[in-house]
């Protein structure tokens, strides 16, 4: 059983007796005993990380540790900058909505998929309006003809319960 842990093994933590050993610039030095190259660290005043320890013998580099985890962290914070977040935005409605209610929720529907968001679109059923749900049904089909330009359906209509629903996703440009 492995563990796969993000962090390096550093200087005493390392348990093989020979080591291929890289310098501090980029050269290999060769198979060295783990004392040699402990004592090659110390004398350039950085310390000794295992890089590859699956390797035969396991690969070992000579650098400034606590420099290598700041760049490390550097590099996953500009990661997550670049990372975009898509919400699920719900809009809900009755089936009995009238027109320019309809197109407001269209309006704000628009919006939040130009954001970039997924939108749910829910009909809620009251009492006896549940016997025909083909009203829904017309009311989510005319908001997609309204939408159809910012997003595309994930899947079809669907029931849950008293509740008739679609997702739409929003249409990247240049797809």
């Amino acid at each position: 059983m492995y563990i796969i842990s993000r962090e390096l093994l550093v200087n005493e933590q390392i348990d093989a007796k020979k080591v291929r050993l890289i310098g501090s610039d980029g050269e290999q030095i060769g198979i060295v005993t783990i004392e040699d190259a402990l004592n090659r660290a110390a004398a350039e005043r950085l310390d000794l990380a295992l890089v590859s320890p699956q390797a035969n013998p396991p690969v070992c580099k000579i650098l400034n540790y606590g420099k290598y985890k700041y760049e490390q962290s550097k590099r996953e914070r500009e990661a997550r900058k670049k990372q975009h977040i898509v919400n699920l935005k719900e809009i809900r409605m009755s089936p009995t909505i009238e027109e320019h209610d309809l197109n407001t929720k269209a309006r704000h529907a628009k919006k939040f998929l130009e954001g970039g968001d997924k939108v749910k679109i829910t009909i809620r059923f009251r009492g006896r309006q549940i016997v025909h749900s083909e009203l829904g049904k017309e009311v989510l089909e005319k908001m997609g003809g309204m939408l159809s330009e910012y997003g595309k359906p994930d899947s079809g209509v669907q029931m849950e319960g008293r509740h008739m629903s679609i997702t739409y996703s929003p249409i990247i440009k240049g797809e």
